[in-house]
């Protein structure tokens, strides 16, 4: 941020292509509801949440085909509170959590707050960053094992797991007396005919050991509202979280009111046409991509990045060089801020030529960021061949 920080002070526009922050607009119904609140204290509320949102998530999940009740639902600060709750709620510091990679990459610091150790398993662009075979993900299992955390629709790949994936990995925990974290955050965003989302609670088999964390900050464009919620039928799980909801006394106010006027709506209002707009967001980024020499990357189902290899040295120094240099380089105004793929892995030294790209901006400035990749891709210093 730095260095893009000096390009822009410098009069350059830079294409910011490194951070999920959508720029459509947040539902008008979800603003108006904050600005028509008229309490006269902006109290505490109840560290679950509050009732009226509560029900309001009840019918969405409901609406969506999972057995879901009052009792299940916890609202959090956003999704990261969430995440770090459950990560608290099944390990003890020091405990072990599978993770795919390359996997949303704070999922490294929640770890840490949590003391909880992440066990990475690596998957490839050749198959699409879809999940390795049973037997391989089973091996990551030690006597310190208490869980396997997923992303479906994948951050930051896009990869969207299929029922026999998350199937597996339900029979795996089952089998082995795991947890599994299900982060369904990207649930509505699917792009093509024949994917579809699979929620962990389909499968009712496991509901004593499954945990969906889920959040309003892309569904509705809502990043900065910081409202969560974490979904459960185990109870002693759920009671772990309460407490932890206590001490932190409970999520913010106004902004669940703003929430449950989102959820209201139909999805035809908002869902369905944003939903629309970033698939064409995401066939633009592609097909410019796969014009490129030397780029591999792979059509993404679902949420809005995509992982691609780079033909280049390092990807911290492109990225960093795109910022720096480029546009000097090129004589021009314009240019591209990335995020460097090693931060999405644990492995020592994965990624190192990968980028994540978000297709958060319009097909128009898309169009123009790839062009600027394309053509820094062909004057960078550290290409390879």
């Amino acid at each position: 941020m730095p260095l893009a920080d000096a390009a822009k002070e410098a009069g350059v526009t830079v294409y910011h292509l490194n951070i999920g922050q959508p720029d459509i607009e947040s539902p008008r119904k979800a603003i108006d509801a904050m600005r028509a609140w008229d309490g006269k204290v902006l109290a505490y509320g109840h560290s679950q949440g509050q009732k009226f949102l509560l029900e309001t998530l009840v019918s969405y999940y409901r609406s969506c085909g999972l057995d879901v009740n009052l009792e299940d639902v916890f609202v959090t600060t956003a999704g990261s509170e969430a995440i770090v709750f459950a990560m608290t709620a099944v390990a003890d510091p020091g405990e072990e959590v599978i993770v795919f990679e390359p996997f949303y990459t704070n999922y490294n610091g929640f770890a840490s707050m949590a003391s909880v150790k992440l066990v990475p398993l690596t998957l490839s662009v050749e198959n699409g960053f879809h999940l390795p075979p049973r037997e391989a993900i089973k091996r990551k299992i030690t006597p310190h094992t208490r869980a396997i955390l997923y992303c479906n629709p994948n951050n930051p790949t896009g990869t969207v797991y299929t029922e026999d994936e998350v199937e597996t990995l339900a029979d795996i925990a089952l089998d082995n007396d795991l947890f599994l974290l299900a982060d369904e955050v990207y649930r509505e965003f699917i792009y093509d005919t024949g994917v579809k989302h699979t929620s962990v609670l389909q499968f009712t088999d496991i509901w004593d050991r499954a945990v969906m964390l889920d959040s309003v900050s892309k569904r509705f464009s809502m990043c900065g509202a910081r409202i969560g919620h974490i979904v459960t039928k185990n109870r002693d799980i759920w009671a772990s979280v309460m407490k932890f909801g206590q001490a932190r006394l409970c999520p913010p106010q106004i902004e669940q009111v703003a929430v449950d006027a989102a959820y209201r709506m139909t999805p035809d209002e908002y869902v369905i046409p944003m939903i629309a707009e970033y698939r064409r967001r995401r066939d633009t980024v592609y097909d410019k991509l796969q014009a490129i020499p030397g780029v591999k990357s792979f059509l993404p189902e679902g949420a809005f990045y995509l992982v691609a290899a780079l033909p280049i040295d390092d990807a911290d120094r492109f990225s960093a060089w795109l910022l720096t240099d480029f546009w000097k380089q090129e004589g021009i105004r314009e240019t591209v801020m990335l995020a460097p793929a090693s931060g999405f892995y644990a492995t020592e030294g994965m990624g190192a030529n990968e980028v994540r790209i978000a297709y958060v901006l319009s097909c128009e400035q898309l169009g123009r960021a790839m062009d600027l990749v394309a053509r820094a891709l062909e004057v960078y210093p550290g290409r390879k061949t």
